[in-house]
Parts: structure tokens; sequence; C-alpha cells
């Protein structure tokens, strides 16, 4: 006997960190919304992200980039307070600054050069910084290495407890009257008289709008809705310590004490390879770095260590577009998941819930990676 699919007004693919900030900012816009997420080993970048508001070095060639990053920081204070009323977790948000540490004069003079090189391709209205010497940087953080030659800070970056992130946005959304659906990976969409419909092995559901934010699978997906999202193989590995006493009391982009105690060390990339597995070579590269900027460090036990492929676009800039083929069905990827999801709450699920993406976000759509080259 054939059973006629259940119909909802929105369904978002994915409950990830973007799935999950767009469903809960649609709930908070007053649509009825469904996610269908995946299983738990899928190849999330959720599971792996460094818990970073992050905004220095970002955007540099792209100065739409850079300022919608910095807005999304600038925004982050709005959205942990929203997340913790909805949820009653506090994220631990802390915005204290950032330090991008240089172990060469060489590599201080290249960070220096591409900060100048964003705050002239965004008219100057990109985060400010400083460039501290190597005395300037101890004077701020006692326990930096002689190996550290200098540092840029920023005061617009900072970080958040990654775990509780991610489960305050799904108490949130449920809260707000969002179904979430795991173990209902999407197999295909197909755009229907009314809607469209989603299916897989758990069956088949009809929605009058759809959501793409299903990570790595928006490039397999959006085809199917007259829709672009081109990827690049980016794999990451962490490293994270035993709790440590507090030393780093601020962030970087390849260390950060979290509030808890422990470290985590990161900023590898592999792109040649779709293995899950961490390499041991690449986890002695990232420990020595680390030690060399904090000595104290050699101390700390290694207690876990895993990988992750980031949501990485070919110029590694999000995709925002609704489909010309069929309206209704939106896309967002993007690979900073964390920084982002205030704009996607507070901005993105506003537009999409009102049927049109605004012009702020024309240089996100994937028509860009159509121009020819000339």
């Amino acid at each position: 006997m054939m059973h006629n699919p259940e119909i909802r007004d929105m369904v978002v693919v994915g409950g990830g960190l973007v799935g999950a900030s767009l469903a809960w900012g649609l709930a908070r816009e007053g649509v009825s919304t469904l996610v269908l997420d995946g299983d738990d080993l899928d190849l999330r970048a959720s599971r792996a992200n460094f818990a970073l508001v992050w905004v220095q070095g970002k955007g540099l060639g792209a100065p739409d980039y850079a300022l919608w990053s910095q807005t999304a920081a600038g925004c982050w204070p709005e959205f942990a307070t929203e997340l913790a009323a909805d949820s009653g977790i506090d994220v631990g948000l802390s915005q204290r600054g950032g330090f991008s540490f240089a172990l060469s004069d060489r590599e201080l003079e290249q960070l220096a050069s591409e900060m100048v090189r964003i705050r002239s391709e965004t008219g100057v209205r990109a985060a400010s910084y400083e460039v501290l010497d190597a005395v300037a940087t101890r004077v701020r953080l006692p326990h930096v290495g002689p190996d550290v030659v200098g540092s840029i800070y920023s005061r617009a970056d900072g970080h958040v407890n990654a775990l509780r992130l991610f489960r305050a946005l799904h108490v949130a959304m449920t809260a707000r009257g969002v179904e979430y659906r795991a173990h209902h990976a999407v197999s295909d969409i197909a755009a229907v008289s009314n809607g469209f419909r989603l299916s897989g092995n758990w069956g088949s559901v009809l929605a009058r709008r759809v959501v793409l934010a299903a990570g790595l699978d928006n490039q397999r997906l959006a085809p199917m809705l007259g829709l672009h999202a081109p990827m690049k193989r980016s794999k990451g590995q962490i490293l994270v310590t035993e709790k440590c006493r507090p030393f780093f009391d601020h962030v970087s982009a390849t260390i950060r004490q979290t509030d808890e105690g422990g470290v985590m060390i990161g900023d590898s990339e592999e792109t040649g390879t779709e293995s899950i597995m961490t390499d041991q070579d690449i986890s002695a590269v990232l420990a020595h770095r680390a030690i060399r900027v904090f000595p104290c460090l050699s101390e700390a036990n290694v207690l876990r260590s895993w990988t992750g492929f980031r949501i990485k676009t070919m110029d590694g800039m999000p995709i925002y577009e609704q489909s010309e083929r069929h309206p209704g069905a939106f896309l967002a990827s993007c690979h900073s998941g964390v920084t982002l999801a205030s704009n996607h709450m507070l901005r993105v699920a506003p537009m999409i819930a009102a049927g049109a993406l605004a012009p702020e976000l024309a240089p996100f759509h994937s028509r860009r990676f159509h121009v020819q080259a000339h």
C-alpha cells in the first residue's frame, strides 16, 4: 500500500554547525523547520572544528569575505546571549584577541604584509591589528618561548567551547520547535510541482522550500537543484593535551587553551587523501612547532588526536545562493562554521525566511566559479 509522504514547509539538509544555526534562525522567524541529518560517523567538519571566532588574516584578495568575517565576529556577543537564552547553555565565548606567532623574521614580514594588504583591499575597514616584536610579544604573553621573533595581534579574535556550542545549537533549535531527525541522510532531491521531494533509505518527505547545508555532501546534492558547490579536499589534524594550568588566555589559529584547561593544537592541511586516519608525522610537526611557541607544552601529555575534512570551496570563500532554476532551494556552504554561525542565524536565516538573499551576499554566489580566465 502506498503512503503519501508528509509535507513540510522548510527542510534543512544537514545538522552540523551551519545547518543548526540556520534552522534555529529560521525557527526564530516563525518558519516550521525539519532538519534531516546523516550518521555520527559521516565526514563532518563539526566534529573536528577548532572552535575559533577568527578574523585575522581572512579575506586576502577577497575583501567581501574579510568584512563578512568581521561582521560575524562583531555579532558573536549577541549570538551567544540569544543562544544561552534559548538553550540555557553558556558556550564560553572569549574575545580577548588573537595572536599569529612568527618563528622567523621572514615569517613575521609575510604576516604583516598580508595584514596591510587586507586593510588596503577593504578600504581600511578590516579589523585593526598590531605588529609586535619579540619583546612586546613576551610582555603580553610571558610563557612564549625564545624562538618567537614576533607576532600579529588582533583584538577581534576569540574562541568558544566547541562541544557546548554544538549542543547549544541543537537544544536551541529544538526549543524553538525544529524537528531533528538523525540517520536520515538524503540520497536524492527532485523538484516537483509543489516543492521538492527529498528521499533516502528512510523514505521520503515533501518540502515547499529546502536549504542545503550538508557540508561536503553539498557538492553531490547541489546539481540536483540547479546549484553549484565545488569543493576541494582539505583534511586537518588536531592534537589535544591533558588539562594544564592557565598560561594562554588569548587564542591563536594554531594553539588554543580551552576554558576547561586542555590545549588544542592544529593547522595542518592534506589535500591528496580521503583517509580519516591520523598521521604521526604530522602530529610530530604540529607538536614541535607548538613547543617552540610555548615551551611549557613539552611537559604536557597528548590525550587525543583526530582528523576532519574542512568544508572548503575552491577559493575558500562561502557559497550562499538561491536556485534560479528552482526558486525556494537555497545553498549554504562554508569553511568557518563557528565564526560565521552568528551571521547564519542573525542575517542569512531571515533572508531565507523572507524568500530572497540580500545583495550583500552576491559576492558569495557560485557564478564566480564560472568566470572564464582571459
